[in-house]
């Protein structure tokens, strides 16, 4: 899980499906917005970082709503 590359759009992607399972005001989902809209090394590292700590059952979740 480690190498995933998660680019612009995808990071985009998963705002709106962190949005519906964590809820709009969570860090995790404010951090990957703020990287969609701006693309700053600096947002993407802290957004793929939060991601990264989120409980398992929540990243795949996330990513299963992205596969629909």
């Amino acid at each position: 899980m480690n190498d995933v590359k998660i680019d612009r759009a995808a990071m985009g992607r998963l705002a709106k499906a962190l949005t519906f399972i964590c809820g709009s005001n969570h860090p995790t989902t404010v951090a990957l917005k703020a990287a969609a809209e701006s693309g700053l090394d600096r947002d993407i590292k802290t957004a793929r970082t939060l991601f990264m700590r989120m409980k398992p059952g929540d990243r795949q979740a996330a990513f299963s709503m992205l596969a629909d």
